[in-house]
């Protein structure tokens, strides 16, 4: 990432790696740079929280250390905003003839270490809060069994309104008063938000984490390939099971079929110590992850699409039509867009979509998780679709205008993209909060936590696989001379982004077609489920048979 800054005014950024960058055409790099840096940064810090997580599983207050990264991320960002000596020589990056000088040495350490402990801080809270929200549940009560379904729902809420605000207050900060007060502001947000966390400190239900879920993982891995000659004997009870003082923070489980050969982690020999004999609940809780694996990387191909759709469907509305009457909607203000479709489907969706659903299926969310996030992926393949649709009519109009050079002011409303803007919000009402509350209602009690991670990582790894895609088709459809790739230049006019949407719909297809496959073959961990009565409030039990 390469970065420079005026004499005046906020600094440009010569790589879009967020909404908040902003770019004159004359800046843009190829179509190729900002998405795919953008795209492996956003994979490589989600790498970042998800290993980082693992280890917030030793802290018994799990919020407060990543939001004091993030808090510090912040102000070392308004540092470097402020402070004159901390910039690259000015320059005007207007005149193509200027050769601006980028910001390196300490200078550039400190504006990277600052861009590094917000998205740190910020994603390893938010693997965090997911899993503290629901231990404030009881999953032995009806009511609030269901009060759990809904809130996965109104925890998303929360962010998307999060977000709504950075994009329309914090922009409009950092535009009229500058970056650092914007950065200031950020920190301050966040401060206030850890502030109104701790007050609600004497009201939580907090799970004292007894270590961490992946050493637990590990341990049951080497133990059963120490005893790989071990027979296994065919009474469960001959199997190591946990104590009545370890089973308060855990949750015992019982032997299962499948994984056998992990089952020999359980057989006492004699050993003793965590990494020469494991508990059967150990061993169960290994087996539980390795069955949402197949889960987890069908959904990894799922979500390749959705964050590029996302960014070249701004792409292409920064070349189109912004007005409404005689309302400009600025670039940066598209990405409120999905935010605003998002937060409103999630509200009719909890509130009159969910409770109709329960009625006639019985189950908690309406319907099963696996449903859920499938109807996301549906929906994707949708939004790639009509998105390669609209690419082809944009094109149209700009090439019967004899705009094809042209980079804003094509003579065809933004609003055109409101359909595939409306599916993404679907995207993320359905897989987004579907994925997250699967991985988190099979884990086990002991592993809960490690659920929200799970998801992050999805994004993380499906974002970098997603700028993989992008080089590749570069890279494929190049002429001998190396050019005319699909996304390369900076014209969007001149490239192919309508055949990437094509190939991202069928790419969409096949990933849905493999999670089905994977999906209808899931058996959840618990085969019944307590539901209940929206009327007399009345707890009933329905078999789950199916997705």
């Amino acid at each position: 990432m390469r970065c420079t800054w005026t004499s005046r005014g906020p600094p440009r950024w010569r790589a879009t790696s967020s909404p908040r960058c902003r770019c004159s055409p004359s800046q843009q790099p190829s179509l190729r740079t900002p998405t795919s840096s953008a795209s492996t940064l956003s994979s490589s810090l989600a790498l970042l929280r998800y290993w980082y997580k693992l280890l917030l599983h030793f802290f018994r207050k799990r919020y407060i250390p990543p939001t004091l990264f993030t808090s510090k991320g912040y102000v070392l960002l308004a540092v470097q905003a402020h402070v004159p000596s901390l910039h690259p020589p000015p320059c005007n990056p207007g005149q193509p003839s200027t050769t601006c000088e980028s910001v390196h040495g300490s200078n550039l350490s400190l504006l990277l270490l600052g861009l590094y402990l917000i998205p740190i801080g910020d994603g390893a809270a938010r693997a965090c809060l997911p899993a503290l929200g629901g231990e404030q549940f009881n999953k032995s009560d009806p009511v609030e069994q269901r009060q759990e379904a809904s809130f996965f729902n109104w925890y998303t809420f929360a962010v998307s309104s999060g977000g709504f605000v950075g994009l329309v207050f914090v922009v409009w900060v950092e535009n009229s008063k500058g970056w650092d007060i914007g950065f200031v502001v950020c920190a301050l947000c966040v401060l206030l938000g850890m502030l109104i966390w701790i007050a609600g400190f004497p009201f939580y239900r907090n799970q004292v984490p007894t270590g961490s879920p992946i050493t637990r993982v590990l341990q049951v891995f080497v133990t059963a390939f120490k005893n790989r000659n071990v027979k296994l004997s065919e009474n469960p009870s001959e199997l190591m099971q946990i104590n009545q003082d370890e089973a308060s923070a855990v949750e015992i489980l019982h032997r299962t079929e499948g994984f056998r050969c992990l089952d020999k982690a359980a057989v006492d020999t004699g050993k003793t110590g965590a990494w020469s004999l494991c508990s059967i609940t150990q061993v169960e809780e290994t087996k539980i992850i390795l069955r949402m694996v197949p889960i987890f990387l069908s959904a990894i191909l799922g979500y390749i699409p959705v964050p590029l759709i996302l960014n070249f469907t701004v792409q292409q509305g920064n070349t189109m039509d912004t007005r409404l009457g005689s309302i400009h909607i600025s670039p940066a203000t598209l990405f409120v867009i999905p935010t605003v479709f998002q937060m409103v489907i999630l509200v009719v969706y909890d509130r009159f979509i969910v409770p109709f659903l329960r009625k006639l299926t019985g189950y908690v969310g309406g319907i099963t998780h696996l449903q859920r996030i499938g109807i996301g992926f549906l929906s994707a393949t949708v939004a790639t679709g009509i998105a390669a649709l609209v690419e082809i009519k944009r094109k149209k109009v700009a090439e019967d205008n004899g705009l094809m050079d042209a980079t804003s002011g094509i003579p065809i409303s933004v609003f055109w993209l409101t359909v595939q803007f409306f599916l993404l919000g679907i995207v993320d009402v359905t897989s987004f909060v579907g994925l997250l509350e699967f991985f988190y209602s099979e884990a086990s009690m002991g592993m809960k936590s490690i659920g929200s991670s799970i998801f992050y990582c999805i994004l993380g790894v499906s974002a970098w696989l997603g700028s993989l895609l992008i080089q590749l088709a570069n890279q494929v459809t190049r002429h001998s001379d190396g050019t005319g790739g699909w996304l390369d230049g900076t014209n969007l006019n001149r490239g192919k982004l309508d055949r990437f949407y094509g190939l991202l719909a069928v790419l969409e297809l096949v990933s849905l077609l493999i999670y089905m496959f994977f999906a209808r073959r899931y058996i959840y961990r618990n085969d019944q489920k307590v539901v209940v009565d929206e009327d007399n409030k009345i707890p009933s039990e329905r078999a789950i048979n199916v997705i």
